[in-house]
């Protein structure tokens, strides 16, 4: 298996995984306004990535049509985790360094790069809009859409963040395989600046190494 099929395999586990769709949201190439979508993006982007904590809800749409919710924390840089409410038994938590999907009623525990994650881009210090990094931007009076790809560090997949056009807070996220199937996360409820026990994001991977050889 080349590079690109594992990297396309781990990306599509992490997908399913999280078991996440798109809502249809599409953004339009950056063209016409071009510099100045650009210039919104970047205001937006750089108020986003001064939020270093938040938390609050989300809600998940499957590919099937089920949905799942819960609760989410996130510190910047490259912290998260999601708490699935019953009857799921995930748990998704990233260090930052790696990020583990743990199903602990199957007792089974993947462990990914984050850096090999579309989610790095959403939990860098500073989100990047440089080079060729923004794929599209769509404005509206309520929405503004960012398009976000990087070939080098994960393949063909993409990251489509949504923002509130005036508020420029974070509405939702679409993480886009390279097979093209869609994942999405929509949060509300949110609190920015909140601190978190070191223990939030903790992953022990003494336990994560266990489950993997039980099931090997």
């Amino acid at each position: 298996m080349n590079k690109t099929s594992k990297l396309s395999r781990t990306i599509r586990a992490f997908a399913a995984a999280m078991g996440l769709v798109m809502l249809g949201a599409v953004a339009a190439p950056v063209a016409g306004h071009a510099q100045g979508n650009a210039s919104s993006a970047q205001a937006i982007a750089n108020h986003f990535s001064s939020v270093r904590t938040m938390t609050g809800e989300f809600v998940q749409f499957g590919p099937s049509g089920e949905q799942t919710g819960g609760k989410f924390y996130i510190e910047r840089p490259g912290k998260v985790r999601f708490d699935y409410e019953a009857p799921s038994n995930v748990q998704v938590i990233s260090d930052g360094t790696s990020l583990v999907v743990q199903n602990r009623k199957l007792q089974t525990a993947d462990v990914y790069p984050l850096g090999k994650t579309p989610l790095k881009l959403l939990l860098d210090r500073q989100i990047d809009l440089s080079g060729s990094k923004v794929q599209s931007v769509k404005q509206d009076d309520e929405l503004t859409t960012i398009k976000l790809a990087d070939k080098s560090v994960f393949g063909d997949s993409t990251i489509t963040m949504m923002f509130d056009s005036k508020s420029y807070e974070l509405r939702q996220w679409t993480i886009t395989d390279a097979q093209g199937k869609d994942t999405t996360v929509m949060i509300f409820n949110v609190q920015n600046g909140v601190s978190f026990d070191p223990s939030t994001f903790a992953i022990d991977y003494r336990k994560v190494n266990q489950m993997n050889r039980r099931r090997n």
